[in-house]
């Protein structure tokens, strides 16, 4: 009552706050649309904007193309298709780089390659189709045609930066100098002697690091601690999950559906019974009228059934009932109809294409007639000798779909597969042999096993919360909200009262949206960054899960990562050179022998240790040290080294070249191929880092 009591006296600032938003919402739609002479872009790139009208329709074609994409996840890729656009037009207009009709058709041929519309003779793309095709679509349909001459651009787009990816990589090149570098990194090797005393002889709790001194570490070395704004939420889920009473109540429901009732027929003016499930003759019917899963007429096998109950309902007889269980967050009964043998099929194949073939690869070199020689010629030797399937399925065949499972496509039911292959399987016993011809082309198939499939009629009712429960759970958020609001107690604490778990959110990013543990939030994420929100501020958002009580904790503005995050990572390294100094006072003396008694560490060694993988045996990766060794001479000592896992005093031993080749060319062509693999990555993000970026995405979505 005192929520009620609550909500009551809020109602008339609900009145008012309703009232403002709708006038929010009236001038905004007013400025949205131009009124006022305000113009809003989605943000920009070295002065390029991104207009809010383009970038929302991309962001609902790609929503409509990527099915299942969230407007957020569309959002974020059409921001980046766009930025990457912007950036690679300037390098396009700079190079000079412009694109013909010619190119653009090499696109077409990407994209609709695979396509049998527009394939000639030989399987491969056929401009002049593409062309043809086009020109009649001009006429017969122009909606269609403009709908692909507005995507022209963006096609162009895709050419110019195709050529501007060849150009860099033709531009890339590596030298016969950085080959006999990279050689020598990967293969002389260094032998020295040294004594290490780890940080770990030092306890955690002798060093103290100040918050201050971890700051000034992150800001020495701020390019690796950089951060964009973020902020941290705390939050409570109030999760809508049915009470015991609730699926109490759905399993009565079923249980009710299997036994007969008396009902008052208001035609007859006299009680009738009807049958209970047990008693149905019509099974889809009284299916569709109890359950909310329709009556499903195919045949599965014992596989197919739900692990945990399989045995009990492939076991029953025509017309018994199993139930009422549990599957998939449903009560079910489910009863046997009937039993069919052979109502799928295990069988094998290798498939033969031929160039011309529905879906063959362009790679694809056979006629129809040597592919159909070819798959005989198999047959003969599948037959002499059975065992060799498998591996003529992984030397033969042109199904890449089925190499994994060695031609293997298990549990096929009538008509998965085109009419020809169907035919066979299931027209053959098992253990059977033949060449089947379809349009993809000449399959060797065995018939490998039949499965016997039962038919079942399953009344299904979800398990959910009544509408008591989630009125129960509304209320409880909404206390929850008031009390953070006005109490003195901390969210935590109030949390705790209602026996309810406070889970953190830390580092949400403006343009987040997944909250672990409630997924897609995008309003919470929304209301973290708005103007009004301040810190301590708590709001309550409905989702499918039910209630989300949220805190704003922590607003992170854009500089150095926020201390607490930064903490895990910093903090050892920071203590480490602190340690470091300590250790440091004991390693006295100049000589191996010296260090070795004063800090009580024996002296050890490390055999052919090469500078390409700097790793010191029993020790881990050591680059500083491995580096110091390369380059002292035989029988020289280092100095105090501060190491990744201590400090450590070299001696080198030797220095161990390799012998050179005749020539690096090898070495040479493997960097070159690396580097010119990832080059126009490098350059995109090298754009990137350098561009003036304004993004407001996160006032539009």
């Amino acid at each position: 009552m005192a929520v009620l009591s609550k909500i009551r006296e809020r109602s008339i600032l609900l009145i008012g706050v309703i009232g403002f938003c709708l006038l929010a919402f009236i001038i905004g739609d007013i400025i949205n649309s131009g009124g006022f002479g305000v113009t809003k872009n989605v943000g920009s790139v070295n002065g390029t904007d991104i207009p809010v009208k383009e970038f929302l329709e991309k962001v609902n074609n790609t929503q409509q193309q990527q099915q299942g994409a969230s407007s957020t996840q569309a959002a974020n890729y059409v921001w980046n298709t766009e930025v990457n656009r912007i950036l690679l037009e300037e390098r396009f207009e700079k190079a000079g780089i412009r694109v013909g009709r010619e190119h653009v058709l090499d696109v077409y041929a990407q994209m609709l390659g695979q396509n049998p519309q527009f394939m000639n003779a030989l399987g491969k793309f056929d401009k002049g189709k593409f062309n043809e095709f086009l020109a009649n679509l001009k006429t017969t349909n122009p909606q269609q045609f403009q709908a692909i001459e507005k995507e022209r651009p963006s096609i162009e787009s895709s050419a110019k930066s195709q050529l501007y990816g060849t150009m860099l990589k033709a531009g890339y090149f590596t030298t016969n100098l950085e080959g006999k570098a990279r050689f020598a990194q990967e293969n002389n090797k260094a032998t020295f002697d040294y004594v290490l005393v780890p940080y770990t002889t030092i306890n955690d709790d002798q060093v103290k690091v100040s918050d201050e001194e971890l700051t000034a570490y992150m800001k020495k070395n701020e390019k690796k601690y950089k951060a964009e704004a973020s902020r941290d939420i705390e939050f409570v889920l109030i999760d809508n999950k049915p009470s015991a009473a609730d699926e109490a109540e759905v399993k009565k429901n079923v249980e009710s559906l299997l036994t007969p009732k008396v009902v008052y027929n208001e035609t007859t003016k006299a009680n009738d019974t009807v049958p209970g499930f047990a008693g149905v003759t019509n099974n889809e019917e009284f299916v569709n009228l109890n359950s909310e899963i329709k009556f499903d007429s195919t045949y599965v096998n014992k596989k197919q059934l739900p692990v945990e109950h399989s045995q009990q309902i492939y076991s029953l007889a025509p017309g018994q009932i199993y139930g009422p269980y549990v599957d998939n967050g449903y009560y079910k009964v489910t009863k046997m109809v009937g039993k069919k043998p052979g109502a799928s099929v295990k069988a094998s194949h290798i498939l033969i294409a031929y160039k011309g073939a529905q879906m063959a690869d362009p790679t694809v070199t056979l006629t129809k007639e040597e592919a159909k020689a070819k798959a005989d010629g198999l047959l003969s030797q599948v037959r002499s000798n059975p065992d060799s399937f498998t591996q003529l399925v992984a030397l033969n065949s042109n199904d890449k779909g089925s190499l994994g499972t060695g031609g293997v496509y298990d549990d096929i039911v009538p008509n998965q597969m085109v009419k020809p292959f169907n035919d066979y399987i299931f027209n053959n016993s098992v253990g059977s042999t033949g060449v089947v011809e379809t349009d993809f082309g000449f399959h060797v198939i065995k018939v490998l096993d039949k499965y016997e499939g039962v038919q079942l009629a399953t009344i299904a009712q979800k398990i959910q919360p009544t509408e008591a429960t989630t009125d129960a759970n509304f209320v409880k958020a909404t206390k929850l909200e008031m009390d953070a609001r006005d109490s003195k107690k901390s969210f935590a604490d109030l949390a705790k009262a209602a026996n309810l778990t406070v889970t953190p959110a830390n580092g949400l990013g403006v343009n987040d949206e997944n909250i672990p543990g409630v997924g897609a939030q995008r309003a919470i994420v929304r209301w973290a960054y708005e103007n009004g929100t301040k810190i301590g501020d708590v709001k309550k958002f409905d989702t499918p899960q039910g209630s989300v009580v949220a805190r704003l904790k922590t607003i992170n503005e854009k500089g150095l990562l926020p201390l607490e995050e930064a903490r895990i990572s910093v903090l050892p390294l920071v203590r480490n050179e602190k340690k470091a100094e300590l250790i440091r006072k004991k390693m006295t003396g100049s000589t191996l022998e010296a260090v070795s008694k004063a800090s009580g560490s024996s002296i050890a060694t490390a055999t052919g240790v090469s500078f390409a993988s700097p790793m010191v045996p029993s020790v881990g990766p050591e680059l500083k040290v491995v580096g110091k060794a390369f380059g002292l001479a035989a029988g020289k000592t280092s100095g105090l080294i501060d190491g990744t896992a201590g400090v450590f005093m070299i001696k080198a031993t030797s220095v161990e070249k390799a012998a050179a080749p005749q020539n690096y060319t090898a070495i040479t062509t493997r960097l070159m191929a690396e580097g010119r693999g990832s080059v126009q990555g490098r350059i995109t993000n090298a754009l990137k880092d350098a561009a003036d970026i304004e993004d407001n995405r996160y006032e539009f979505n």
